[in-house]
This record gives structure tokens, sequence and C-alpha cells, in this order.
């Protein structure tokens, strides 16, 4: 049976990440109570006449337009039925099954007002992982992508069912409900908040933990083969630089590199190793501190409502709040920054893979081909990671900065969140490609070494498993199939 989170209070990134992966999601009987009795306060609100936007008004730009208690239901569906107007390709079902868990998460905070039977369908499409199928642009912040979910819980839209297409209809109809009708409220909670780039942002916490801990490995084993200093990276030195993770990343290549007969081969041949190399903890190392800081934000952002309005009080006095909590900018800032931290690691990877093919600073067979000249080896793999890492250079341009006026002046700051993490998602996309590749080169280096070639223990097993899976490259294969072959080892294995 797959792992069951539960929600009783916040939600942290790692367990989104674990629902986004197949994990089923549940609510305590404290948590549903918070969701029922939030729902007792706007129907107090509806009764009492009290205004609260996109309850009784209309929305953006219209929320001075009073909506009459009997069209309020209209106001719920059209509401969906407008914002769904998201294009391009759908998001991938794991990007696609965070957002539903952060989304069922902010309404377990009690502060919607949704019905409890918003969030059992919710939960219930969820765990019989039937996805809504969300398209990935046309949102500067959240809309699109949140209506889409919306859609399917009234009996449109699409879903996926493992590789079956559902409508709306069919969707509900597999978990045996039919086409929910939203009271008041509910259209706007349903398109409203940041569990669109709080989802994804738990995605990219998960994939940059994995890949940092990939980069330390494969520098550890470019380093080896480059005939590095290990004092570079003693602990006592280190320890006079102030950083979290300068130190984890000193500690770990420690490890790696722990008794290599390689690097006592070449101890004492050089005054200092190029900045790809004896940099590795300060690089490595930043971009672990910038992990843990937005961690902690979107940790604090799971922790908060970012429905707007919120509704508090009692159903005997009825408070709603027309605040500002929908908007990310924290999660913006923090995926920017997430965002250059990724492609920085990506960067100096390449720069280890051009030393490792280069034979001017290497000493290894040039382009690590063993008949150099008949064969090119990894020449051109290295232009590939350079084309990447130039992409990255691109995607990493500050996504919180992009602004924009929508809704008529109404809304005329844009933070562009969920713009934020979908371009970290794919900057780790070639994250992942960048430190294939200079795994893969630094196991062709071992095979080329000239001095005796033996490695240090973990280094010496991680190329082991890794040529296990993919053999010496003799230009006998496109090389982008050994590529995709180490990736899935990468995805697949622990360090």
């Amino acid at each position: 049976m797959p792992e069951t989170i539960t929600i009783d209070g916040p939600l942290t990134w790692r367990e989104i990440a674990t629902v986004a992966g197949g994990a089923r999601l549940a609510m305590s009987d404290a948590a549903r109570k918070r969701v029922v009795d939030a729902r007792r306060i706007v129907d107090a609100l509806v009764e009492r006449g009290i205004r609260g936007y996109g309850i009784n008004t209309g929305v953006g730009a219209l929320c001075d337009v009073v909506i009459s208690r009997e069209n309020q239901q209209a106001l719920s569906r059209n509401i969906v039925l407008s914002h769904a107007c998201g294009v391009g390709e759908p998001l991938a079902n794991v990007e696609a099954r965070a957002v539903m868990a952060a989304q069922i998460a902010n309404f377990a905070h009690g502060y919607s007002g949704v019905r409890i039977e918003i969030v059992e369908a919710l939960l219930a499409l969820l765990n019989a992982n039937i996805i809504p199928l969300i398209p990935s642009r046309g949102s500067v912040g959240y809309l699109t992508h949140a209506a889409a979910i919306g859609l399917v819980l009234i009996g449109h839209g699409s879903a996926m069912h493992g590789t079956e297409r559902l409508s709306g209809a069919e969707a509900l109809d597999r978990i045996g409900l039919e086409p929910l009708r939203l009271e008041a409220k509910e259209g706007l909670s349903l398109v409203n908040g940041t569990p669109c780039a709080t989802g994804q942002a738990a995605l990219a916490l998960a994939r940059m933990e994995r890949l940092l801990d990939w980069a330390d490995a494969a520098a550890a084993m470019t380093y080896e083969n480059l005939g590095s200093q290990a004092n570079a990276f003693a602990e006592g030195p280190l320890a006079l630089r102030r950083s979290r993770g300068l130190q984890t990343v000193g500690k770990r290549l420690r490890d790696w590199l722990a008794q290599s007969p390689m690097l006592a081969e070449t101890a004492g041949t050089r005054t200092q190793d190029p900045l790809s190399l004896r940099a590795v903890p300060h690089v490595h190392g930043a971009a672990r501190d910038t992990f843990d800081h937005v961690a902690e934000v979107v940790n604090r952002e799971l922790s908060s409502v970012t429905d707007n309005p919120a509704v508090s009080g009692t159903p005997e006095e009825p408070e709603v709040h027309s605040q500002a909590h929908a908007v990310g900018a924290a999660l913006g800032l923090a995926m920017d920054g997430l965002a250059i931290a990724a492609a920085e690691i990506a960067a100096i990877s390449e720069r280890r893979i051009d030393r490792l093919v280069n034979p001017l600073v290497s000493g290894l067979p040039a382009f690590l081909a063993g008949d150099s000249g008949v064969a090119s080896g990894y020449m051109i793999a290295q232009y590939t990671a350079a084309a990447l890492v130039a992409e990255n250079r691109r995607l990493a341009a500050p996504a919180s900065l992009d602004g924009g006026i929508t809704s008529a002046l109404q809304e005329d700051i844009l933070t562009h969140a969920t713009p934020a993490a979908l371009k970290t998602l794919s900057i780790l996309d070639n994250l992942e490609r960048i430190l294939a590749i200079e795994l893969l080169a630094a196991a062709q280096a071992y095979d080329l070494q000239p001095r005796s070639g033996t490695k240090a223990k973990r280094t010496a097993s991680l190329y082991g498993r890794i040529r296990e899976t993919i053999s010496t490259y003799a230009d006998d294969r496109p090389m982008n199939e050994d590529f995709d072959r180490i990736r899935n080892l990468m995805q697949g294995a622990t360090l």
C-alpha cells in the first residue's frame, strides 16, 4: 500500500513532494472540522448580506459590483469557467498532484470556507490518481492552473487516469460523484491562492536536494581524475569560511576521496588547483545554503493561509478579510534564488567537463577518445553541456521582476511565483543532464588513466555502478542514449 500523509497541522514541502510522487493524502478529524466551521462562517456572511470579495461581489476590477444572492452560485461557476484559459502542454502527473496536494492543504487551514464536499472530491480524485489536465502556460500567478482543477469538479475539463483521458464528468463518475454545484465563494477559492507555485516549489526542492548530492559525487570523480590536491578540502582551513553548506560539501568530498591512491600519487604537484575544482565546497556549499533558505520559505508558505478573502470569527460574528495573501512574492523571490543556484551548479559542472576533455589540462587522451582523430569521444558531449548552461542562463533571469498589469489596474503588480517555480524545474532538468555528462566523462577518464588508476573506495564503487549499466564509450553508439541511462541511474539510486 502507498504511504499515507495525513493533514492535521501544516504540511511540509517534503510531504507535498511525497504525495506528488504517489502517496495518499488524508485529513484528520481536526482538519475536517476546520473546513466545516469555515463554511458555516461563509453561510452566515451570505445570510446576513455582509459584503465579501468574490462571495457576493464580482472579482478583479469588478470587485465593487454587488451580486444578488440568487446569482452567487452562477458567479462561482462562471469564475471557474472564465478563468480556465491556460494554454500549452499539460503539467506532468507528479506536478499536477503537487498542486492538488497544496490546494487541499490550504483549504484545511480552515479560512477559505469551501464545503467539505469540495475537499473530499479533491482527495478522492488525488487518491484514485485521476488527475486533472492542467495547461502549463498562460498564468501570471495561479488562476488558470487552479481553474483547470475546478473544471473537473463541475464536470468540465479533462483528467488522466493512467494513460486514459476522461472528461470531467467521467472522472467524477469513477469516484462515484456527480458534477458539483458550487456555492458562494467556492469558485473563487478554487482558483485562488499560491498552491500551484507552492506545489511546484516542493518538487523543485526535492529534485534539487537529490542533484546536490550527485553534484558532489561527480565533482569528486572529476577531481580524482585530474590529479588535484586533496588538502583543498581539509576540515580546518575550510572552517575559516562561515557557511554550513560549505562545511557539508567539504565533509562529503573528504568522504568521497578518503585515502585515494590516485590523489596520493599527485600530492604536491601543484600549488593550487583551478577554481572549478578548488572552489567546489564554496560553490556547491552556497547552493546548499540557498536551498536551506528556500525550504524555510516554502514551509512557511505551506503553514500560511493564501486565500483571498479569508474568513474568520464565528457564524454568530462572521468576519471576512480582503487582504493580499494570494500574492506569492516570497515564493517568487525564493524560486528565482533556487533557479540561480541550480544554474550555478550546472555551470561549474560544465567547466569540470571541459577540463576532463581538454588534453592541454587533463593529461588524458583528447576528448577522452581512445583513438583520437578517428573517434570524437566526448568532444560534442561538452558542447551539449555548454548549450544547456547557456539555456539555464536565459531561464535564470528573475521571473519575480517581470511585472505586468492586469484586471484594469486592479491587479497592477505581479510577482510571477508560478512561472518562477516552473522555470526552476526546467533548469533542474538541464542540471540533471549536465551532471549525467560529467559522471559519464569521469567514468571514461578512469578508463584512460595513464597512472595507476586506483580509486578511492567510494568513487570506485560509483564507477562500478555506472559501468554495470553503461560500458566505456568508443564512438560505437549514439551518446544521448548513454545520457538517458545514467539519468535513470541517478533517479533510482541513492548515494
